[in-house]
């Protein structure tokens, strides 16, 4: 499972996450939505180990899958969310099947 114990995190000494917990059990599938400038892509870089925590712990499972789509799509013919879905190969896989 997905830990997240007790984070906080400040961008220029500005309090982003501050004593954040959560816990994800293994096999759920999780959505982060949020106003924009709350903290949503910081969560995933500190959760990803791009960014370094100031206090707290965050554990990731071996083998976890952590997926994200760029805040900024590139311009495509395929819709953003036909981009997503196509992300998902299990799904991908189940609809094959069908």
């Amino acid at each position: 499972m997905l830990r997240i114990d007790d984070i906080s995190y400040s961008v220029e000494g500005r309090p982003l996450i501050e004593h954040a917990s959560a816990v994800i059990p293994e096999g759920h599938k999780v959505g982060l939505v949020g106003r924009n400038g709350t903290g949503k892509t910081t969560l995933f870089r500190l959760i990803r180990g791009e960014l370094t925590l100031e206090t707290g712990e965050i554990s990731v499972p071996r083998g976890a899958r952590i997926g994200g789509v760029a805040q900024e799509a590139p311009a495509s013919d395929v819709s953003l969310i036909d981009t997503v879905l196509a992300a998902d190969t299990e799904r991908a896989a189940l609809m094959a099947e069908a």
